[in-house]
């Protein structure tokens, strides 16, 4: 299954590259939308997208970087990492794309309403900004990176959030990995889990960290996640 990029119209002037992929269904169905890393909407996330689309939900990968240096880069471009700093004031700046991208979601007939958010890396944070304040009804974070700084914002969260990583992610060292471990045993709705000898970016298919189960093991957590959105909204 192919999508296409398409333009979203951002509140605040302007306007982002999307790719959009949906079933051919004339039932209303769950929406995700993929918060990508620092390489941006590459061929890792277009086939990702694709695959969850595949399995009958509505997928949306927006250009979180179309402020400063847009469209995709490679792994060893250096300005990849560059365009992701100030790392707090462009997650920030980001979580208007978010929000545009779950509103253009509206403009699609299969579209049920209900939206997760996937973030990978750089975008992991949204899997918790998303269901906290964005309008998304739920959250996955897979080898997300700065997420400290992003715990104290679960409070308040009601809607699922499911964090994944590998016990080798260099970006998430063990004071993070026990953290929301300890917020998982508070909170009814988190679920943590801690994949063995797994290492950041390892659903990434271009990465020399790409792990197949740790992969699978993350897809199958979003069906069922997206299965449960989509059931919801009937």
């Amino acid at each position: 299954m192919h999508g296409r990029f398409g333009k979203v119209c951002a509140r605040g002037g302007g306007a982002f590259d999307c790719y959009l992929v949906a079933p051919e269904t004339e039932t209303a169905v769950a929406a995700i939308v993929l918060a990508c890393a620092i390489h941006g909407v590459d061929a890792d996330m277009i086939a990702i997208a694709e695959e969850l689309a595949a399995y009958g939900f509505i997928a949306a990968v927006p250009d979180l970087f179309w402020r400063s240096i847009a469209g995709p880069l490679s792994r060893n471009d250096p300005r990849a990492a560059q365009r992701a700093q100030p790392r707090l004031a462009q997650i920030k700046a980001g979580e208007e794309d978010m929000i545009d991208t779950l509103r253009h979601l509206g403009t699609i007939p299969q579209f049920n309403g209900q939206a997760a958010v996937m973030g990978f890396c750089y975008g992991g944070p949204y899997a918790i900004l998303g269901p906290k304040r964005l309008g998304y009804a739920a959250g996955i974070c897979c080898h997300g990176s700065q997420m400290l700084d992003y715990l104290d914002e679960l409070v308040g969260v009601r809607r699922q959030v499911c964090l994944i990583w590998g016990d080798k992610d260099d970006r998430a060292p063990i004071e993070v990995l026990e953290a929301y471990r300890d917020a998982a045993m508070r909170m009814d709705n988190v679920d943590v889990h801690i994949l063995p000898d797994v290492r950041h970016g390892f659903m990434m298919r271009g990465s020399p960290s790409f792990d197949r189960a740790a992969y699978d093991f993350s897809m199958r957590r979003a069906r069922e996640i997206l299965e449960g959105l989509t059931s919801a909204g009937r």
